[in-house]
Parts: structure tokens; sequence; C-alpha cells
């Protein structure tokens, strides 16, 4: 099974890949996502995300999961995991380290 964390720069290089890069699920709340988003991700909550993943995401797919610093998006990595979604990481520092090592545009908040 994959490690549960990937860092920004790993995920950078499978995102690269776009035949077989892993979808960006950012589970911010909205507000967050309108400070600072990466673009492609796909917003869905954590205060919505079990009642949302199995009607929206299919568990065959590769995942990265996106909050501010790291927490929520390994909380929600666990819980995806358990549910079945065995390819799927947290993105290690979240959008604060995202801004901070590969897009200084997005705003840090």
């Amino acid at each position: 099974m994959l490690e549960p964390e990937i860092t920004p720069e790993a995920y950078l290089k499978l995102r690269e890949d776009r035949t077989n890069a892993p979808t960006l699920l950012d589970v911010r709340e909205p507000w967050e996502a309108e400070t600072a988003f990466i673009p492609g991700a796909t917003l869905i909550p954590m205060s919505e995300f079990t009642s949302r993943a199995h009607a929206e995401l299919d568990p065959d797919q590769s995942y990265v999961v996106l909050c501010h610093h790291g927490a929520r998006s390994l909380s929600v990595t666990m819980w995806l995991r358990n549910q079945g979604f065995e390819n799927t990481q947290s993105l290690a520092g979240g959008i604060d380290q995202w801004s901070r090592t590969i897009d200084p545009t997005i705003p840090r908040y």
C-alpha cells in the first residue's frame, strides 16, 4: 500500500503525467478554497465528505487529499482507505506547503 502522505514535489511529478495523475480532492471549507485554490482540485468539504464520497468517488481511482496544513486531509485519507479507497494519499503540509514550495502565487492564510 502507498505511504499515507505524499510530498508536494512527488505529487507534482504525478500530476504532470496527465494519463495517470491522481485526482486532487480539497477537503477545506468553501471560504478557504475561495482564499487559495490549486487549479483542477475537486472541492468536497470534510463536513460533507462521508455523505458524498461513495456517490462521487471511484474506489479504483487514485486520489490525493488536500487541506490547509495536512491534518484534515490525513484524517480523510485514512477514512477513505478504511472504506476501500486504497490509492489515496494526503498532501503533506497541505496547501500551505504547496504555496511555499511549488506555487508561491497561491495565497497563504
